[in-house]
Formats: C-alpha cells, sequence, structure tokens
C-alpha cells in the first residue's frame, strides 16, 4: 500500500473505514426502502412527544406510502437505523423529561499564578434526554455546593426545569447505595423542591440508566478537551468561557445521520415542555442542633445570636435549619 493510499485512509471516519473495509457492501436501497429511511429523523422527533407511538409513526408513514412496509418490518428497519445513527442513546426519551448529569472521568487543570503549581478540577456534563442538548462546565470539586451548583447552572442555561433529574451513583447525590431505592442526599432533595422538580439517580448495575450521560462525556472530550490543549488557565471563569464557546459549536453541529442539531431539536420539541424557573435561586440549608434555654431561646454559634422558639420546646434539644438569609 502507497504512502498516498495510508494517508486517504488516515483521514476518513470511522464510519467511512467501517464501510471501507465491510466484507458485505450495503446494495443501493429501492426507492421503498429510501423513503422510509427519509421519514426516520421526521419519526424520531415526534417520538419524543408525549402520546406518541410508533403505531401511530407507522399509520403516518403507510398512508403517505400505500406500498410501504407493514409496521413490523418497518419498526426493525427503524431500530436499526436509531442504533447505527446513535448507538450510545437510543432509548427513546420525551421532551423535558429527564436531565442527566455526571462528572467526567478526565479532569482539567488551573495553574495558580503565584506558585505555578496545577490545580486539578473537575469536569460537569447535563445533557436533556429527547434533544440531547448539552451543558457543561468546569468546577472545583464534586462536593454536595459544587455539585448542586452546577445542576442548577445546567437548568438556567436550558432556561428551564425538567420532570427529573438522573445523576450517577455520586457522592453527592447518594448517601447509601441502593439498588433499588437509592438514599439521596438531603440537600439535593431541598434542591429539587426549591424547583419543583424530582431526583432519580441512575440504578446500580442498570447501565443504559446512564448512557446518555457518559455518551455525552465521551464526545465532548473528543470536541472540547483537544480544544483545551496547549493553553493555560489561571481562573475558573476563564476556563469555563473556553469551554461554552466549544460547547456552542458541538450544540450547533448537525447529529448524525440526521439534517438538524441539538439546539434546533431542543427548541422544537423540548424548550416549551421544560418548567418554569424560580424567581429565587436555592440556598443551601445548613444543619445545627442546640438545646432550648429557660429563657425560650436558643443560641446558632454560626452566627453568635440567639432565636426564640415556643416555650414548650424548654429544655428540649431541636435541629435548627439555616441558610445565609434565614433560620
Amino acid at each position: 500500500m502507497g504512502e498516498g493510499q495510508i494517508e486517504d485512509i488516515n483521514q476518513k471516519s470511522d464510519a467511512e473505514l467501517e464501510d471501507f473495509f465491510s466484507s458485505s457492501k450495503i446494495e443501493e436501497p429501492t426507492p421503498r426502502l429510501k423513503a422510509m429511511y427519509e421519514f426516520f429523523p421526521f419519526m424520531e422527533r415526534e417520538l419524543k412527544k408525549m402520546g406518541v407511538t410508533k403505531q401511530l409513526m407507522w399509520e403516518e408513514y403507510f398512508k403517505k406510502n400505500p406500498d410501504g412496509l407493514k409496521i413490523s418490518q418497518f419498526c426493525e428497519h427503524y431500530l436499526r437505523w436509531s442504533k447505527k445513527v446513535n448507538p450510545l442513546m437510543h432509548m427513546n426519551h420525551k421532551a423535558g423529561d429527564k436531565m442527566f448529569v455526571d462528572y467526567a472521568g478526565k479532569t482539567l487543570q488551573l495553574v495558580d499564578k503565584g506558585s505555578g503549581e496545577n490545580i486539578e478540577v473537575q469536569f460537569f456534563v447535563a445533557i436533556l434526554g429527547a434533544s440531547q442538548y448539552t451543558y457543561a462546565e468546569a468546577c472545583l470539586s464534586q462536593k454536595k455546593e459544587d455539585f448542586v451548583a452546577s445542576i442548577e447552572n445546567a437548568m438556567y442555561y436550558f432556561k428551564g426545569v425538567p420532570a427529573a433529574i438522573v445523576p450517577d451513583n455520586l457522592k453527592s447525590a447518594v448517601i447509601k447505595s441502593n439498588r433499588y431505592e437509592p438514599t439521596l442526599n438531603e440537600t439535593l432533595l431541598d434542591f429539587a423542591e426549591h424547583y419543583g422538580t424530582t431526583v432519580l439517580p441512575a440504578r446500580a448495575y442498570k447501565p443504559r440508566d446512564k448512557s446518555l450521560a457518559e455518551g455525552a462525556v465521551k464526545i465532548l472530550y473528543q470536541r472540547i478537551y483537544p480544544a483545551l490543549r496547549g493553553k493555560t488557565f489561571y481562573k475558573l471563569k476563564e476556563l469555563n468561557e473556553s469551554i461554552w464557546k466549544e460547547l456552542e459549536v458541538h450544540n450547533n453541529k448537525k447529529l448524525t445521520g440526521r439534517h438538524y442539531s441539538r439546539l434546533q431539536l431542543f427548541k422544537e420539541i423540548e424548550q416549551h415542555k421544560l418548567s418554569a424557573l424560580p424567581i429565587e435561586r436555592f440556598e443551601i440549608r445548613q444543619l445545627a442542633f442546640a438545646t432550648v434555654m429557660q429563657n425560650s431561646h436558643v443560641l446558632l454559634s454560626k452566627d453568635k445570636h440567639y432565636y426564640s422558639v415556643p416555650y414548650q420546646y424548654i429544655r428540649k434539644k431541636v435541629k435548627i435549619m439555616y441558610t445565609t438569609n434565614k433560620v
């Protein structure tokens, strides 16, 4: 094989190489098959809408194509097409239903201007199930404060609240992992209540529960990480501005096998299905314990102030919940 041929092969995508080396070439589709496959991108969008089924889509297809395939073959071809154009994300998610969140395994770095030392930072990713519209940011840690802040930033980026948030089995989200019903971090439950949503952690040993977020992470490795190579960032804001610039390109890029992008799909089917954001942002509640004194007051050691409580609680131990502004 000559150098020119090797160079030509190196420039091909994975899909092109698969076709090039495939032992069984796919024959040119008949007009009937071509019409059906042209219908599939539209069908995929419609299936994300509440109440739309494959039966309904087949009826619409068959009405336009009376000589088309029967429903069983039609559904089989749709499944093949769906797996081929998006092998990691072929589950059907309804618009506005779920937002999947995860951290990338590969961290990013900031540089301390004074010492020149590298500071490891996390890479957070959120993706809406139906449109695959994606948000990403760098954050200092995976602690609950940063985790909640990142989820909140994602919802403000999407300009709406999904019906459910699906995190992986992160320590920030799940106190005790359970195959059937994980015990959730109290802070995350407060956060979900504030935004009128719910939290559904990915179940242990159920890889399909988190394949969407993991697939998004893998794609962003290829589209964002290379663009950051060779650049030095001293502040988190600078790093995130570079991430968001590449993220915009990612969300505007056409999806594999479709003539529309994540952003177009989001605006068309998902944006109006998200619930409205509340007026105020969430404040993390802190917890303290104290014994009610004889004068019917408790001392909050955090701010060294006394707060009155009903006299029935005198000499009893109480739990004090407080935020930056409220007790």
